[in-house]
C-alpha cells in the first residue's frame, strides 16, 4: 500500500507544473444514489441498502486527467432493542486519480470515465447518545466507473458506479454505489 501512496503523490506533485496548472480546471461534484452494504462479522453476514451521498473536489490537469479528494456517507441507520437506541453511520474519505474520455470536444459531449485511488472507511457508532467511532476503519483501494454527459466546459452529469471496503476488529465491509453526480468545472 506505501509503494501505491508514493506512486499517487508522485502523479500529483508531478502534476503541480506551471503550464500544466495553466491549462486545467477545479470541479467540485456532488453526488447521491444508492448503496448496497454487505457486513461480515466474526463469521456472520448481513447486507442493507441505503441513500448514499458524497461530495468530491479535484483538480483536471487536462481534459482526461485528474486528481480528487472525496467524502462519502454511504450508510446509515438506527435500531432500537428494547433497552438500547443504536445510529450506525458508515462513511468514508479518500484521495485518487480521474480519467475521462470525451466524445465531443474538451469537457463537451458524451464522456466515459474511471477513477481509483485509497479511501479509509469509518464506521460511527451511537449508542443512546453516546458517539464512539469504531476501529472498524482501514485505508483501501476504492474504484469506479462513470459515463455521462457535459453540456460545456464548465457542467457536466454522469451515472456512477463505485466499490470500497474497510475492515478491521473482526469486520469486514464491502459497499457499492450507483449514483448521480453533477460536476462543476471552474
Amino acid at each position: 500500500m506505501n509503494r501505491t501512496l508514493i506512486v499517487a503523490l508522485g502523479l500529483v506533485l508531478a502534476g503541480f507544473s506551471a503550464p500544466v496548472l495553466a491549462q486545467g480546471n477545479g470541479f467540485i461534484r456532488g453526488e447521491v444514489g444508492q448503496s448496497d452494504v454487505d457486513f461480515r462479522v466474526d463469521g456472520g453476514r448481513a447486507s442493507d441498502e441505503d441513500t448514499t451521498w458524497g461530495v468530491r473536489g479535484g483538480y483536471w490537469f487536462n481534459p482526461n486527467f485528474a486528481v480528487e479528494g472525496f467524502y462519502n456517507q454511504v450508510y446509515s441507520t438506527s435500531i432500537y432493542d428494547g433497552f438500547d437506541s443504536y445510529t450506525i453511520k458508515l462513511h468514508g474519505v479518500g484521495l485518487g486519480v480521474v480519467g475521462k474520455k470525451n466524445f465531443g470536444g474538451d469537457h463537451q459531449g458524451f464522456f466515459i470515465g474511471g477513477r481509483a485511488g485509497i479511501a479509509r472507511g469509518v464506521a460511527t457508532v451511537d449508542v443512546d447518545g453516546d458517539v464512539e467511532e469504531a476501529e472498524a476503519s482501514s485505508a483501501k483501494p476504492y474504484f469506479g466507473v462513470n459515463a455521462g454527459y457535459d453540456f460545456n466546459e464548465r457542467f457536466g452529469l454522469s451515472l456512477n458506479y463505485d466499490r470500497m471496503r474497510a475492515d478491521g476488529d473482526g469486520v469486514d465491509v464491502k459497499v457499492n454505489v450507483v449514483s448521480l453526480g453533477a460536476e462543476l468545472r471552474f
